[in-house]
């Protein structure tokens, strides 16, 4: 049977997809889109699982009640349940994770956990995702060949909200140290970049860079509002 990746990140779909078919036998399917995650779809599939490793959307229990879903999320669960894990977990100053990969049930997060990965949150968003693919390939090949048993979550649970483009304002900051860490944990397609506003001018900031007299260097994209 063949196994799918749901993800709407293309780091994912391109990078994880072509190193698992290096190591499957299994047909592998793809999806970057919610509208494309529909019961009449899967019924053609027919897949063993769905793996959701970065997936925006919520998945429809028309889904999960009838196919196993695994989703990979960005924190040590049940800390950090919810929205935004890469960035709520920069923003409190936690340098180290782990990813989980957990059975997608009703209550968001909250699945039985397969395993736990160990993850580093240095660099910029773009290269801890990259820096994902490996790990997450090595999971999925772990859950299909060991036929592991998800345990229930332990400890307590922290939950997450998801950030908004408005949180991404740098004007809110007070130092070089924070700067660094909001314009990096944004620096990834399909994030709002962190940024600083004039009455008529926006300035967006990426591929940031830490000197060693505590400045900083960064890109910056100046459009008119």
């Amino acid at each position: 049977m063949p196994i799918l990746i749901a993800s709407t990140n293309p780091i994912y779909t391109e990078g994880l997809v072509k190193s698992l078919k290096e190591s499957l036998l299994e047909k592998i399917e793809v999806i970057s889109k919610k509208e494309e995650l529909t019961l009449e779809y899967l019924k053609q599939v027919n897949p063993s699982f769905i793996f959701f490793p970065h997936w925006s959307h919520i998945i429809p229990a028309e889904v999960f009640e009838n196919y196993a879903c695994i989703v990979f999320h960005m924190t040590d669960l049940p800390f950090g349940r919810g929205g935004s894990p890469l960035q709520n977990l920069i923003v409190r100053g936690i340098t180290e994770t782990k990813i989980s990969a957990l059975k997608v049930v009703k209550e968001l997060d909250a699945g039985p956990v397969y395993l736990k990965v160990p993850l580093s949150l240095e660099g910029t968003a773009r290269e801890i995702f990259e820096r994902c693919v490996p790990i997450v390939n090595d999971m999925i090949l772990k859950i299909l060949q060991d036929k592991i048993n998800p345990q229930e979550q332990t400890g307590e649970v922290l939950q997450f909200k998801r950030r908004t483009p408005a949180e991404s304002n740098l004007q809110q900051l007070s130092n070089t140290q924070e700067v660094y860490d909001y314009i990096r944990m944004l620096d990834a397609d399909g994030y709002p970049a962190a940024y600083l506003e004039t009455e008529k001018l926006k300035y967006e900031f990426t591929q940031v860079r830490r000197n060693a007299d505590n400045t900083l260097n960064a890109n910056v994209r100046i459009t008119k509002k």
